[in-house]
């Protein structure tokens, strides 16, 4: 049993680099009839301009087991420390207009 256990486990390993993580205020989504992507952007004040800082692409299948595993978090962590605030909507006045430019938009 002890070695039907260990054939199913799964081991991940977690760089240095990656573990520190990337900041990210906005999440821009976007998909196709195959695949989600989601654009991680890091909005500062004051600049008129901020970049993708990391983009991942998921199959239907995974984005929405990733939405069911958000909730579920977001359902322990508000038990634990109360509701997040602004959860019912976006103030959309915080996020500026968003338009993909530059050499690497073209690509």
């Amino acid at each position: 049993m002890e070695e039907n256990e260990n054939m199913n486990q799964l081991s991940i390993e977690l760089s240095e680099e990656v573990g520190q993580g990337t900041y990210s205020n906005l999440a821009i989504i976007t998909h196709s009839n195959s695949e989600f992507i989601v654009d991680f952007v890091r909005i500062m004040p004051g600049m008129p301009k901020a970049s993708v800082k990391s983009r991942i692409i998921l199959t239907p299948e995974h984005a929405k087991r990733l939405l069911l595993a958000l909730q579920d978090n977001v359902r322990k962590f508000e038990s634990i420390n109360g509701p997040i605030k602004n959860a019912g909507g976006i103030d959309e006045s915080m996020i500026p207009p968003v338009s993909f430019g530059g050499p690497a938009a073209k690509a």
